[in-house]
């Protein structure tokens, strides 16, 4: 028995002294694949071949595995060679299922749904996190992320009805585990999916049970803050979408207010209990810039451009910095939104050669990314075609207008190019009667006008009332004008007022009625002065130096005509040095796109510049993972 027992001691003193020495192999591997991995720079060959070398010691199925996952997360992320990762992943994804070892097999299916929607196989990617999601359910961590990246996979291909089931039945499946903050992040996903199929019956009962989520929920204070913030940005841009920017300010300065909270908090990286609360929505950084950048839409539409341009200098340099360091894909499309925001006001400013040259950069950044020049290449033809406008390049104006518009599906961008559009051809004449009369009628603002927004409805009665000016219906025009002055001041968008006071006053001044113009004019010239912008203040003097004239203001008609002299001096100089740039001939380029048939309704919503920010993002180290690992 004493002989049988020491036996037994001896090999099992031998299988562990075997043990420790496969452990000590195994972390010298390791260790060096890591160290070479974080090396300054990084040495990915030696990396790889310390990985490599792992697998003619015959390990164990889990080693094996997780070998299989870190060589195919390397090569994925560091080198272009996607064959070998893929190979190394599919090999991993396999292994893992015939082992207990949640860790590699869900961040191999993961890892492995990138890299084929990278290569065009969405159809291989959305069966295998299907896969995954159905067996992940016993590890809440990796459930909801999956079903976050899966949700992410349906919207990217613009399948928003499978998103937002999606995105539900992640929300249920928190509220059972017990994490309400993860549900919050869940719902305000499927609330951002809705606003942007504009199913607004189904949002409004939705945002209003997440407000009472996220005001409940006690927990980390950034992640509440965070959650606060994703709320917030919703109801901003809801607003915003439906053009009420007066309306707006009470959320967009409770969003001010929190990302300052946001700013001061620390983050303590200390982890959730729950692992299905191992999320954030976005990082602090990005945050900051997104509530820039919404602050810049606001200021646009309502007509502060100083405003507009402070907040787009600051989030620019912002971004500067963060991509030297994150390439993350959505800081280039907070970029180009910023750019398309503060182009178009540098055309109101009379600024048309710095927003020709922002223009170029827009361009060059969409080339630099297939998905990115697909949503917003109608804006970069938009922001084109009022570019023409403003330089007096009608026939270029109408090529661009048309090309956005068979290349748009987004409800709210179409009626504005059309507005823009039917404005160009009442200022051609009679050559485009018949396509003018048709594209009045489908933005007629009192029948069935194609989209909420109060801005565009308000620009759209605008429009009338330059058409019927120039029809010479002046009773018509005034009616329409009011209108919009009306809804204009309702909501605070200056710019409309501004416009629709000059032409009243312009109309009053040919029906002889010079007191009634003046005091159009002189409320027209002031805002113009404020906003600034210098077509209206061009158009303010002309007309106060007219008025004085016949009103034998002789004066006052010097000082108007000696200003109507110096916006026309700027403007002329900012023509002739726009025109005079390379980029002055990206007014010709007409993206092949445009041989389909010219759209003159608007499809089903697809806000082009928007990105689906849903809580994707692992906060921390994810849980289950092996240390160290490269």
């Amino acid at each position: 028995m004493a002989a049988q027992a020491a036996a037994a001691a001896q090999a099992a003193a031998a299988q562990a002294a075997q043990a420790e020495a496969a452990d000590s192999w195994y972390l010298a591997l390791l260790g060096f694949a890591e160290h070479f991995r974080t090396s300054s720079p990084p040495k990915i060959r030696l990396c790889v071949h310390c990985l490599q070398a792992v697998f003619p010691f015959k390990p164990p199925q889990r080693i094996e595995a997780r070998t299989h996952l870190q060589l195919g997360s390397v090569l994925y992320h560091h080198t272009k060679n996607s064959e070998q990762a893929r190979s190394h992943l599919e090999k991993a994804w396999l292994i893992s299922q015939q082992v207990s070892f949640p860790y590699v097999k869900f961040e191999a299916a993961s890892l492995l749904s990138e890299l084929y929607c990278q290569e065009n196989s969405v159809d291989a990617a959305k069966p295998l996190l299907r896969k995954a999601i159905q067996i992940s359910q016993q590890t809440p961590y990796w459930h909801c992320r999956l079903l976050f990246q899966l949700a992410q996979l349906h919207t990217l291909e613009k399948d928003l009805v499978s998103a937002c089931d999606l995105l539900g039945v992640g929300a249920e499946y928190a509220r059972v585990v017990g994490s309400e903050y993860t549900r919050a992040l869940f719902l305000l996903s499927k609330g951002m999916l809705l606003l942007m199929e504009r199913k607004l019956q189904e949002v409004h009962p939705l945002l209003t049970l997440c407000g009472q989520i996220v005001e409940n929920w006690q927990g980390n204070p950034i992640q509440k803050e965070s959650l606060r913030v994703f709320f917030l940005v919703l109801q901003v841009t809801h607003y915003l979408d439906a053009g009420q920017v007066k309306s707006v300010k009470p959320c967009l300065k409770q969003l001010q207010q929190c990302i300052q909270t946001i700013s001061t908090l620390h983050d303590d990286e200390i982890l959730p209990s729950n692992p299905a609360d191992l999320f954030h929505w976005l990082p602090k950084e990005h945050m900051c810039v997104l509530v820039y950048l919404v602050t810049v839409m606001h200021s646009m539409q309502a007509g502060y451009l100083e405003k507009a341009q402070k907040y787009t200098d600051k989030a620019l340099m912002q971004l500067e910095k963060l991509k030297m360091l994150d390439c993350s894909p959505i800081l280039s499309s907070f970029q180009v939104i910023l750019l398309e925001h503060i182009i178009m006001c540098r055309l109101v400013t009379g600024h048309k050669a710095t927003a020709l040259q922002e223009i170029s950069q827009v361009c060059q950044l969409c080339q630099q990314s297939p998905r990115l020049f697909s949503n917003h290449a109608a804006q970069l033809h938009t922001l084109l075609g009022l570019y023409c406008v403003s330089v007096n390049c009608m026939d270029n104006a109408e090529a661009q207008f048309t090309t956005a518009l068979r290349l748009t599906n987004h409800q709210e961008l179409w009626a504005f190019i059309v507005t823009n559009l039917a404005s160009v051809y009442i200022r051609e004449g009679n050559r485009h009667q018949e396509v003018l009369y048709s594209l009045l009628e489908r933005i007629n603002p009192d029948h069935s006008f194609p989209v909420s927004s109060h801005c565009l409805r308000a620009a759209a009665f605008y429009v009338r009332g330059l058409f019927s000016f120039f029809q010479g219906r002046y009773n018509e025009a005034k009616r329409f004008l009011r209108e919009t002055l009306k809804m204009s001041n309702a909501e605070d968008l200056n710019r409309l007022t501004a416009c629709s006071l000059v032409l009243l006053g312009h109309i009053f001044y040919v029906l002889g009625n010079h007191r009634e113009s003046n005091n159009m004019v002189v409320p027209a010239m002031q805002l113009a002065s404020k906003i600034p912008d210098m077509s209206v203040q061009l158009w303010s003097s002309a007309l106060l130096r007219d008025l004085n004239k016949a009103c034998g203001n002789a004066m006052d008609a010097h000082e108007a005509a000696q200003m109507h002299q110096n916006f026309s001096q700027q403007l002329l100089q900012d023509h002739i040095e726009a025109c005079s740039l390379p980029e002055h001939n990206l007014i010709t380029t007409v993206h092949p796109l445009c041989s389909s048939k010219l759209r003159m309704d608007p499809t089903p919503a697809w806000p082009a510049s928007c990105e689906a920010l849903m809580g994707r993002c692992p906060r921390g180290t994810m849980p289950d993972s092996p240390s160290p690992r490269p």
